[in-house]
């Protein structure tokens, strides 16, 4: 089953997104508190969306999501930040029934692209993407500035460096 997420998975969203950071070699990476996860998506002006993916033991996995724009199309589309199916229900259908709810809400809203990004050597996930359709944007490198970078570029002092 799929539904939309209440503020009341704040905390086992938080916690699987701890479990995809260990999976993604990344867990130091993985800051977010409950209370920023809370304001982001239940907050006056909510900043992303998230399903939960639920077995009947409860939630065994979530996808999270915010609304992006391309000026080519010019209509928003969906951005999937974070998408995870803990270990022991794989291979259930769960992930794909993810995808096919947030293809849903492109295809009902009138958004024309439903995008994500995966680490290359993450070989399942790719063979799965590759299965339902979803083709790699060869020729596109995925860019981030965090930090000292970031702050020098926007001309100030990084005070919260650690």
């Amino acid at each position: 089953m799929i539904r939309t997420a209440t503020v009341d998975d704040v905390p086992v969203i938080h916690t699987m997104i701890r479990e995809l950071a260990e999976y993604e070699r990344a867990r130091e990476s993985a800051k977010a508190t409950e209370a920023q996860l809370r304001e982001a998506l239940f907050g006056a002006h909510p900043a992303a969306f998230a399903l939960i993916a639920e077995d009947a033991e409860g939630p065994v996995g979530f996808a999270l999501w915010f609304r992006n724009f391309s000026t080519w199309t010019g209509t928003h589309g969906v951005y999937l930040e974070d998408l995870y199916v803990r270990p022991e229900a794989r291979g259930g259908g769960h992930g794909k029934a993810l995808l096919t709810a947030l293809a849903e809400i492109c295809t009902e809203r009138g958004y024309e692209r439903f995008e994500w990004s995966v680490l290359d050597w993450n070989e399942p996930s790719i063979g799965f993407y590759r299965s339902i359709g979803a083709e790699p944007m060869d020729g596109w490198t995925v860019f981030r500035l965090t930090g000292d970078a970031l702050h020098n570029l926007a001309g100030v002092s990084n005070v919260n460096a650690a």
